[in-house]
């Protein structure tokens, strides 16, 4: 039997409903933030990545799904969506759209790293991208962004749930400085790696001369002792970055938005300056984060563009949303409005000729209009009543809309609540009563 790839799943209802209304309402936010749907291709040139996520980065050094294509191409899965998205920034000249460039992207993105809690090798991710301003204020209105999409989805900060880490949701900020700070804490802090690197996990010891931010980012509980007593960047930031992150969290003290400062808090990706956050929940374990973003202001020059173009975005794992999602008792329950019975024997439903009024009641049509009413309807293939009744009841059906060769001759619609067992008789000339009675219920 031919089963899915490892590190792979199929999303199967009742939870790809989970799904679907976590992506509406992050849709909806969006758009009240005036946030526009931007859609690349789910392969680029494997150059993309390796300048724009950076050549030591974990992603492209070692999960990164590349092939030669025919032409001797190199190509790559996606692993992330902010290069692509600058990418099309730079080629159709998006530089020349006024005002600040905001564009959102939900799809799949590809890792080949070890398959775990909420992580996958095919995965999927929900990102924005704010382009053309360097502003610290355009830092906090993302974040606001952010915040404002985990509450509506049903997440809550863990200050409004009398701070249980299992319940609640983490906002941490921190700056990783600029091209003019940076290099200065980096060295500071491979000078002190060098005495305690040995100590520290394989990984750990290899990003010591590679890329010394990213030991920051380890994740190994025997590690972190040692990291605390590393330098802090915010002992390292220049006048200019202290200054931008002092506005964004003035920022967010105005907006009513709670968050802690994490001074060893990094991104994975190369092109990160300035603002970085990110965003836990603690029904997670260990693998706690739910979102990451930042700051890039020179991605765009590192991809060969000869227009700065300052930006700041982030990127939610979906996988690990809907996970939150469903382990606080935040999803939508999944129902079926009206699950329609019609009795007539299958003679009479064959018709092509009727005689006048004889098609009142007709099952396919009334299932129309609900449906165009926005109703979820379902038909029953059986036409008798018991059996009819046991598929409602098993499909999670609100209402039993009964049309039988009583209700036709009455002209009338039979209807049951199949929670409460009660039933009333609408007639067929007062669909709108009908039509109220399901959305009051």
């Amino acid at each position: 039997m031919i089963k899915a790839i490892k590190g792979t799943r199929d999303i199967l209802p009742p939870s790809s409903a989970v799904w679907n209304h976590v992506e509406r309402v992050a849709r909806e936010v969006f758009r009240t933030f005036n946030y526009h749907e931007i859609r690349t291709p789910i392969f680029e040139e494997t150059a993309l990545f390796a300048r724009g996520v950076g050549e030591d980065t974990d992603i492209v050094g070692k999960e990164m799904y590349t092939w030669e294509d025919r032409d001797k191409t190199s190509l790559t899965l996606r692993p992330e969506n902010t290069a692509s998205v600058m990418r099309a920034y730079i080629e159709h000249r998006l530089d020349q759209v006024v005002g600040v460039k905001k564009y959102y992207y939900m799809g799949p993105m590809f890792r080949r790293e070890r398959p775990q809690k909420g992580r996958y090798r095919q995965f999927y991710q929900i990102g924005a991208e704010a382009i053309g301003s360097e502003s610290p204020i355009v830092d906090a209105e993302v974040i606001e962004m952010v915040v404002e999409i985990l509450k509506q989805v049903g997440l809550k900060p863990v200050e409004d749930v009398a701070g249980d880490d299992k319940e609640g949701f983490r906002l941490l900020i921190n700056s990783v400085g600029c091209a003019s700070c940076r290099p200065i804490f980096v060295a500071a802090l491979k000078e002190k790696l060098r005495d305690v690197a040995a100590t520290m996990c394989a990984d750990c010891q290899r990003r010591a001369v590679t890329n010394p931010l990213r030991v920051l980012d380890c994740k190994i509980p025997e590690d972190q002792p040692i990291i605390e007593t590393l330098p802090s960047i915010l002992d390292y930031l220049c006048r200019e970055c202290n200054i931008h992150r002092n506005v964004v969290e003035t920022q967010l003290w105005n907006r009513n938005i709670v968050y802690e400062v994490r001074p060893r808090l990094v991104r994975g990706l190369d092109y990160y300056m300035r603002t970085t956050f990110e965003v836990t929940h603690g029904s997670l374990g260990a693998q706690s984060a739910v979102l990451g973003g930042g700051r890039y202001d020179g991605l765009a020059e590192s991809l060969g563009s000869r227009v700065p173009a300052p930006g700041i975005g982030f990127s939610i794992g979906e996988d690990r949303l809907v996970m939150s999602v469903s382990q606080t008792g935040g999803e939508p329950v999944y129902e079926m409005d009206v699950f329609l019975i019609d009795m007539r024997d299958l003679a009479y439903v064959r018709k092509v000729s009727w005689e006048p009024g004889e098609r009142d009641g007709y099952g396919p049509e009334v299932a129309a209009r609900l449906r165009s009413c926005g109703f979820a309807v379902e038909c029953s293939p059986d036409s008798r009543l018991k059996r009819g009744l046991e598929l409602a009841s098993k499909q999670g059906a609100r209402f039993a809309l009964i049309l039988g060769e009583n209700e036709i001759n009455e002209k009338q619609y039979l209807v049951k609540n199949m929670k409460t067992s009660i039933q009333v008789k609408i007639p067929f000339a007062s669909f709108d009563d009908l039509v109220d009675l399901f959305k009051r219920k």
